[in-house]
C-alpha cells in the first residue's frame, strides 16, 4: 500500500486579538478581501481570502473548536508570493506607515530561491512578502 499523499493548502487559521484590525490590516496592507461564512454549527466565522487560498480568523479570547493545542496571536510566520516588484511593495507599505524589518533578501521557498520583504500584522506574526527568482 502506498503513503496518501496531500495536494494542496486549503486554508490555515490565525488566532488574533481583534479581528477587524486584522482585517483592515490584510485586506489595505496586503490586498486580500474578506469573507463573512456561516460553518454548520451556525456561528459566525470571517476569513481572509487571496489567490485560491483563505485564512480563517479566531478570536483569541474565544477560538472555535477544533483548535490548536495552545492557539494564541503573533504565533504564526507566513510567506506569501507576489507577482508585483518588491520595490512597488516597499513604497506601499511605506505609504502606510508599515515598517519593513527585513529585505529585499534573498532565501529559499518551496520551488525555488525568492526574493522577500518582512513585515509584521498587528497581532507581531511574521509575514514574508517574495517574489521568485527566475
Amino acid at each position: 500500500m502506498t503513503t496518501p499523499r496531500l495536494t494542496a493548502l486549503d486554508h490555515l487559521v490565525l488566532t488574533v486579538t481583534d479581528i477587524d484590525t486584522t482585517v483592515d490590516f490584510y485586506t489595505d496592507a496586503l490586498g486580500m478581501r474578506i469573507e463573512v461564512f456561516h460553518p454548520a454549527d451556525g456561528s459566525r466565522r470571517t476569513a481572509l481570502i487571496f489567490g485560491h487560498q483563505k485564512i480563517n480568523l479566531h478570536p483569541a479570547a474565544a477560538p472555535f473548536d477544533p483548535k490548536a493545542a495552545q492557539p494564541g496571536p503573533g504565533t504564526a510566520d507566513l510567506c506569501f508570493l507576489t507577482e508585483t516588484p518588491l520595490t512597488d511593495w516597499q513604497a506601499h507599505l511605506a505609504a502606510r506607515g508599515i515598517p519593513i524589518e527585513e529585505g529585499p533578501v534573498r532565501r529559499t521557498g518551496a520551488n525555488g530561491p525568492i526574493l522577500s520583504l518582512y513585515i509584521r500584522d498587528p497581532d507581531g506574526n511574521l509575514i514574508e512578502i517574495a517574489t521568485p527568482i527566475i
